[in-house]
């Protein structure tokens, strides 16, 4: 069973259609809303201020997400962080995907429609326009992202709610 872990007043908010892998642990004033995927060995520590996981937002395995004692995170709807990522006091949009491994340094933000390239580093108070294409450590904006590209990370999504529902079920069976 996932560890969700009440922290300062606050215990954890999760929506019943969300996937929670049983070795994720979430803690303190976190909402995770419809259709979220938190995969296993990721945490979620919302200890110093309030992390908002948006709808159908895909959290892949060893991802660790943090927030600022000053400053909230939000991950925006039909988002994808990937295997290891760092998010740390971020605002991460709507529609985006943000590589394996990246790293979101505290305050940085990351607009609706973007692709953070996988190994990237989005330095401190740091801003990525809409729909950018951003590579590097640290990091640059390549190029604008294609409406294919955002098609893809739609699907991604949706691709990995689906295989969430299936660990549901599998759990419900055992």
């Amino acid at each position: 069973m996932a560890q969700i872990i009440s922290f300062g007043g606050y215990t954890p908010q999760i929506d019943p259609t969300a996937y929670i892998a049983e070795s994720a642990v979430i803690i303190g004033h976190v909402i995770i809303k419809e259709g979220a995927g938190i995969w296993p060995n990721t945490v979620i520590r919302g200890d110093e201020n309030s992390i908002i996981i948006g709808r159908y937002v895909d959290i892949q395995d060893n991802s660790t997400v943090h927030v600022q004692p000053d400053q909230s995170l939000e991950i925006g709807d039909y988002t994808m962080i990937g295997h290891n990522a760092l998010v740390h006091g971020a605002f991460v949009g709507t529609g985006c995907l943000i590589g394996m491994g990246a790293v979101l340094m505290p305050y940085s933000e990351v607009g609706n429609e973007s692709i953070i390239g996988a190994g990237t580093m989005v330095t401190q108070r740091k801003r990525i326009p809409p729909r950018s294409l951003a590579y590097g450590m640290p990091f640059r904006v390549i190029r604008s992202v294609t409406d294919e590209e955002i098609a893809g990370v739609r699907t991604d999504v949706m691709e990995y709610y689906e295989l969430a529902q299936k660990y549901k079920k599998n759990r419900r069976h055992e």
